[in-house]
């Protein structure tokens, strides 16, 4: 459904033009037109003739959510660093600007020269959710690119997928000529070099020849060179290469060593505001908590732990370059780093009597400590605390294996209350597994505790917290990926009753926000995490019927995506409830199964028995190893300190220098 009208050639453009001139009359008729400006701090904009090698990068999200995503940073900024090869990002556009795009013939673009997408060799598109698949599709038909990744010839640019959605890019196997599994560092290098040297031969078998050669590294997924076969009731029979020299499995990417990748270095400073803006580092990558329904915990193993000295030079670089007055030290739990304790301290007192604040992500109860709570409070600017039982009652918190007791969690809580914080976040998910009524009902007991203790241990009434309650999607490569979703109307009627057991005692509800995520874009999500080929058509339908942003609650609609189901996926014998609410056995065949994260699938199988059972399994950091197969299969090993160091460098930052333009 090419909608742009953009001239079809067989080769790749000599130069790009910057589609500027086109644009910049359309943007004071849009709204934020400055997110689409570019020249933020941070931007790259390299000579298109002196590139051998260029990307268009993409967070397929708005401006304001996309700009702080630290993946595309990091592989923005790896890229540039190579002479031949220049990166650019592009970003989701509102549709008040689609649709005077269309009208004015004005392409997707990027953001810092812009320039069209189609112009460049690789379009990387980078998925934290899959709520992001319309997007994709809009920015792609915006380009002038071909829909179908069938229909695209040499002229256009070969689409790759990554981040975490990419584990099962099923769903959109249609429309992406390759996904990337796993860490991106190595991977974009690797694929740069493949692309350079198909072109120093010139371009020898088109655009097959260079998807045959990604293929080959065994760390591609090219769906082209896949055949999906389906058994009468719907079930897949087996996916299969329809070439001999193609992989049978394709495996992630395991970057060790984070040290020798200190990104970003120069941080992207943004322009219009954005959802989060701070330097943010990594400490360490992966996680072995075990939490049964968490994606990112099971995809990212092994750990992987940054050093303190170079945690330490890379703030006070990324702090000295971009001006920003709060570090996030980010990880899928930052407390259990094994130096976390002289890494708050230490950098608590380099930048003591600055305005510069530390914050941590959603914190684990049971890592959290005075200690800790004094360092991250020492500057007197206390950033936002936010806690993750994930489950209301002692109970699911086994099934899920995020085991921590009422007791932690107040006495968690509390630390934080009697030093300094007036708020607190507590994060529940609703629909997990064997769930009952009883078992949501729980959160408001420990809510209604979590407001006594405050007020008893700090003398003061001023004490709050937040309930926010989010759906449960199972997801792929983890022990729930067998596992039958909730239906919305049983979730909406839980976080009713939830809503009013938190206010049956008004003294103590008064002090409690709730904010929820009704069943419904779970559901949706639930389809696009575990689907197969077949769900593509439900998305392209849901598209053409005008789906955009549909991680926005204001844009998502429900019923469009029930009906897209309902007309296309009889076809194919199964339903929304197929994909669903139904629960996976044993022996099927899922659709990623031919993907490789490392995990044995034996193992995910037993977890999920274990889960049934309520059995709680132990992290392997601090354990002997469970045999998940990360390790051995992926060649990797746990990086994990003390490196026995403290923070450099030690001399305290008075009146911390900024760069140019930086103070904004």
């Amino acid at each position: 459904m090419g909608i742009m009208s953009v001239p079809s050639t067989t080769s790749r453009p000599v130069a790009a033009n910057s589609v500027w001139p086109r644009l910049e009359p359309l943007l004071p008729q849009v709204t934020k037109p400055i997110q689409y400006v570019g020249g933020e701090l941070g931007a790259v904009v390299k000579e298109w003739d002196a590139a051998t090698v260029r990307w268009a990068l993409m967070y397929p999200d708005a401006y304001e959510v996309g700009l702080p995503n630290q993946g595309v940073q990091i592989l923005y900024e790896v890229l540039n660093e190579l002479p031949d090869t220049l990166a650019e990002r592009t970003y989701a556009v509102w549709p008040d600007l689609e649709k005077l795009m269309r009208a004015h013939g004005v392409p997707q673009f990027t953001v810092d020269a812009h320039r069209p997408v189609r112009d460049f060799d690789l379009f990387g598109v980078s998925f934290a959710t899959e709520l992001g698949y319309t997007n994709l599709l809009t920015a792609i038909d915006l380009a002038g690119i071909p829909l179908l990744a069938a229909d695209r010839t040499d002229a256009d640019p070969v689409v790759v997928a990554g981040g975490h959605a990419a584990f099962n890019p099923e769903p959109i196997a249609d429309f992406v000529d390759a996904a990337v599994l796993g860490d991106g560092e190595e991977a974009v290098l690797e694929i740069t070099g493949i692309v350079r040297e198909w072109k120093a031969e010139g371009s020898p078998g088109g655009r097959d020849e260079l998807l045959l050669r990604l293929a080959r590294t065994e760390s591609v997924y090219v769906p082209r060179f896949y055949d999906v076969d389906y058994l009468p009731d719907g079930r897949i029979q087996r996916v299969v290469p329809n070439r001999a020299d193609v992989p049978f499995r394709v495996h992630k990417r395991t970057t060790m060593d984070l040290d020798a990748w200190p990104y970003p270095k120069k941080p992207l400073v943004p322009l219009a505001e954005t959802v989060h803006e701070r330097y943010a580092v990594e400490i360490f990558r992966g996680c072995t908590r075990g939490c049964r329904f968490c994606q990112a915990g099971m995809i990212t193993r092994p750990v992987r732990e940054r050093s303190i000295t170079t945690v330490g030079q890379m703030v006070q670089q990324g702090l000295e370059f971009s001006g920003f007055h709060e570090v996030g030290l980010l990880s899928l739990s930052s407390a259990d780093h094994s130096e976390i304790g002289d890494m708050c301290s230490g950098l608590a007192e380099q930048y003591q009597g600055t305005n510069v604040s530390l914050s941590l992500p959603s914190t684990r109860v049971d890592a959290f400590n005075i200690e800790l709570a004094q360092e991250l409070s020492r500057n007197g600017r206390r950033t936002g605390l936010t806690f993750a039982p994930e489950g209301g009652s002692e109970r699911i918190r086994k099934v899920i294996n995020k085991m921590v007791s009422k007791d932690d969690l107040i006495r968690t809580v509390v630390t934080a209350y009697t030093n300094g914080w007036r708020q607190v976040k507590l994060y529940f998910m609703c629909g997990l597994p064997t769930e009952t009524d009883d078992d949501v009902l729980e959160i408001a007991d420990m809510a209604h505790e979590v407001i006594r203790a405050g007020r008893a241990a700090t003398g003061s009434k001023d004490i709050r917290c937040t309930v926010s309650i989010g759906g449960f999607v199972p997801k792929p490569h983890t022990p729930f990926q067998w596992a039958a979703m909730e239906r919305p109307e049983v979730i909406d009627h839980r976080l009713k009753l939830l809503k009013q057991a938190i206010n049956a005692d008004r003294s103590l509800g008064r002090a409690i926000g709730y904010r929820y995520h009704d069943g419904e874009p779970s559901l949706i999500e639930g389809l696009l995490s575990r689907g197969d080929r077949r769900v593509g058509a439900v998305i392209r339908r849901v598209w053409e019927n005008g789906g955009r942003f549909d991680g926005w609650s204001e844009h998502f609609s429900y019923q469009r995506w029930v009906d897209a189901a309902a007309e296309v996926l009889p076809a194919f014998g199964v339903d929304l409830d197929w994909y669903t609410t139904r629960e996976r056995d044993e022996l099927e065949v899922l659709p990623w199964d031919h993907l490789d994260s490392g995990l044995d699938k034996d193992w995910l199988w037993q977890d999920w028995q274990d889960a049934l059972s309520e059995y709680e399994q132990d992290d392997c950091r601090w354990t002997p190893c469970f045999d998940c197969g990360v390790c051995p299969a992926m060649d990797t090993e746990i990086q994990i300190g003390p490196t026995g160091r403290k923070l450099l460098p030690l001399t305290p930052v008075n009146g911390l220098k900024l760069s140019a333009g930086a103070q904004q």
